[in-house]
């Protein structure tokens, strides 16, 4: 089995927080949103995986560094990765087709943007499955339509009249990914664009046309990294499944003075708590340090000083330092203060 992860986007909805890290290492719970979608995959299928095959962008960007944070993840699911670059943003047909030696075999494509918990037996007998979430309000995304026999017929976006409840999360296993290529090769050279890309769909519906045996694979939990509101409630709910799961998530070199945590919290090697109450629902990245303050429900990174503050529903980067008490500020591009 081998996975395919498009990363290539910049992730313009997170900024300011990835203008210098990309957004699908931006940690949630602890861990980067694609470590934790990776290894949760790979827990599904349940089965050995020969290779990950990661599509980065702009080198510029995706450096040396989050190369190698990959290459560990890779290994560290006993399996090869594989690098490829994405350097023109053309979609995600087009994404999938540069890591084109890599599509063969089975493999399971998934959009690092987003993170899951599910529980289901893979259908390999189908020819592919999409991964989908039951929602309240199918207009509002990409569905599927099935038939009688509960195969995928068609995809429908954003339906104005119902077609059903079961919203595309953008994770694919294909038996033979092969088959998607042949497909995406077509549409790539008759031009084929929807919304001025090439897109993994127009060659899904090509193999729906073929007649390949389509079939869903439903999530409990679909959640969403797309924005620093979004991701800070993710971050909530992964920090309540870890608590269920009894994961480890205070390191042991925790430095307490005068503080206490309320549980459910993430919080990393090499922290001071001074003064300051943290939690709950608080991710706290190692050697950072919080005096006098209180914080909750936020994600603070690593190597950053946080004193004389109250934070609830924040997001705050690496290596910052934030005086809740500030009578001077120095503030980038594209940061929020409210």
């Amino acid at each position: 089995m081998k996975i395919i992860v498009p990363m290539a986007g910049r992730g313009s909805r997170l900024r300011p927080h990835s203008l210098t890290v990309p957004k699908p290492l931006i940690p949630v719970a602890g861990k980067p949103i694609v470590h934790r979608l990776v290894a949760d995959i790979a827990h599904l299928l349940n089965e050995d995986i020969e290779e990950i095959a990661f599509i980065l962008g702009d080198p510029a960007f995706f450096g040396e560094e989050v190369v190698s944070s990959l290459i560990e993840l890779a290994e560290s699911l006993g399996a090869k990765a594989s690098i490829y670059r994405q350097l023109n943003p053309l979609g995600t047909g087009h994404a999938i087709m540069c890591a084109e030696p890599s599509l063969s075999g089975p493999a399971v494509i998934a959009y690092a943007d987003t993170l899951i918990r599910a529980n289901f037996d893979l259908d390999k007998d189908a020819d592919s499955v999409i991964w989908t979430k039951r929602v309240k309000n199918p207009e509002a995304y990409g569905v599927v339509n099935l038939n009688e026999k509960h195969e995928i017929t068609e995809l429908v976006e954003k339906p104005e009249q119902f077609v059903s409840d079961q919203a595309v999360i953008g994770i694919y296993y294909f038996k033979d990914v092969s088959v998607l290529k042949k497909e995406l090769t077509y549409v790539i050279e008759n031009e084929i664009i929807n919304g001025g890309e090439y897109q993994i769909n127009d060659g899904i519906k090509r193999m729906m046309a073929d007649g390949k045996i389509f079939k869903t694979g439903t999530v409990n939990e679909w959640m969403d990294c797309g924005n620093k509101e979004v991701t800070v409630e993710t971050n909530r709910r992964m920090l309540g499944f870890l608590t269920d799961d009894n994961e480890k998530l205070v390191a042991d070199t925790l430095i307490l003075e005068n503080s206490k945590i309320i549980e459910p919290c993430f919080i990393g090697e090499g922290v001071i708590l001074k003064n300051s109450t943290v939690g709950p629902f608080a991710s706290i990245g190692k050697n950072t340090r919080i005096e006098d303050s209180n914080v909750k429900n936020s994600i603070i990174q690593n190597e950053t000083l946080i004193k004389n503050a109250i934070l609830d529903n924040a997001m705050i980067g690496n290596h910052v330092k934030f005086d809740g008490n500030f009578t001077t500020i120095s503030v980038g591009d594209y940061s929020t203060l409210e």
